[in-house]
């Protein structure tokens, strides 16, 4: 008998009922009923219930233009004939299409190597999205020389808070697939992924492996960007006090000056001399000029 895929956006309980065969508890019922808000993410998992497989599975996708990542649920029901998968739309968001991993599919393929189409289709999803941060980071790192320290230091945090989420989603999602490879996902009395479906399923934890690595590599470049960005903060303050320090020597010659003519002394010579008001003026400009001159020679200004 040729398998069945039957794919679900946001379906009603009587649409749901009708395309799941069998008895399906209650509890996966509202789980597959519920809507998907970003209140509550459930958490990504593979689970045996007897006469049939229930899985959840949560990809992040990323948004250049708004630089943020929203998370799009897909739950699945694998019987012994047929695979139902359910793609729920995010508040802010777009469902998951299963097109391409149903594409993929062969008539003469098992059930089971229809549900690892679908699991390898998110693989590859989180792959590219690997990807596409790893190009958001060069771009974070392009930016800190021309932009303020403040915007960077914003899109680092936005960053850093996707990487969190998606180890949040990815980790369970691997361990869930590696579940299947080691025969721990399986009917009570149907054999849903025989020996070819588990080294399908194995090349699928193997992309989530490189995907695990990858976001490991991405948090790292992203904490030398960090760094980077915590580097040119204090080069930019060294900057100011070496300003700030220049000035402050600039009037600290004047200020002595001007503090020394003007302690009335009735013995100090200039106070009676009759261009001893210009005397003061020309000391106070060339001791400027020259500290001008020396710090310029010392590339400080």
């Amino acid at each position: 008998m040729t398998p069945r895929w039957i794919d679900l956006i946001d379906p009603g309980a009587d649409d749901l009922r009708a395309a799941i065969p069998g008895d399906v508890h209650e509890s996966v019922m509202e789980l597959l009923l519920a809507p998907h808000t970003h209140d509550d993410e459930p958490r990504p998992r593979i689970d045996s219930h007897g006469a049939y497989v229930f899985g959840v599975l949560l990809l992040p996708v990323e948004i250049p233009d708004e630089d943020r990542v929203v998370y799009q649920e897909l739950d699945f029901v694998v019987t012994k004939d047929t695979l139902v998968s359910v793609s729920k739309t995010p508040p802010d968001g777009k469902p998951f299409d299963p097109k391409p991993a149903k594409e993929a599919c062969r008539a003469h393929e098992d059930v089971g190597m229809y549900a690892f189409h679908l699991v390898d289709e998110v693989a590859e999803r989180f792959l590219d999205l690997i990807d596409a941060l790893d190009d958001e980071i060069d771009e974070l790192e392009d930016m800190i020389a021309d932009h303020p320290v403040r915007e960077s230091g914003r899109r680092l945090r936005q960053l850093r808070h996707d990487l969190l989420g998606i180890r949040r989603v990815l980790a369970p999602t691997r361990d869930s697939v590696r579940k299947v490879v080691d025969d721990r996902v399986e009917l009570d009395d149907f054999e849903l992924f025989p020996h070819k479906v588990e080294i399908a399923f194995g090349n699928a934890y193997d992309k989530f492996l490189r995907a695990s690595e990858g976001l490991d590599a991405s948090r790292d470049s992203l904490a030398g960007v960090r760094d980077y960005i915590q580097g040119k903060i204090s080069v930019d303050q060294n900057e100011v006090v070496k300003r700030l320090t220049v000035i402050a020597s600039l009037l600290l010659v004047p200020t002595f000056i001007v503090g020394l003519y003007g302690q009335n002394f009735r013995d100090s010579p200039e106070l009676h001399w009759s261009f001893g008001y210009w005397w003061s003026w020309g000391l106070i400009i060339v001791a400027t000029i020259a500290q001008l001159a020396f710090f310029r020679w010392k590339r400080w200004i």
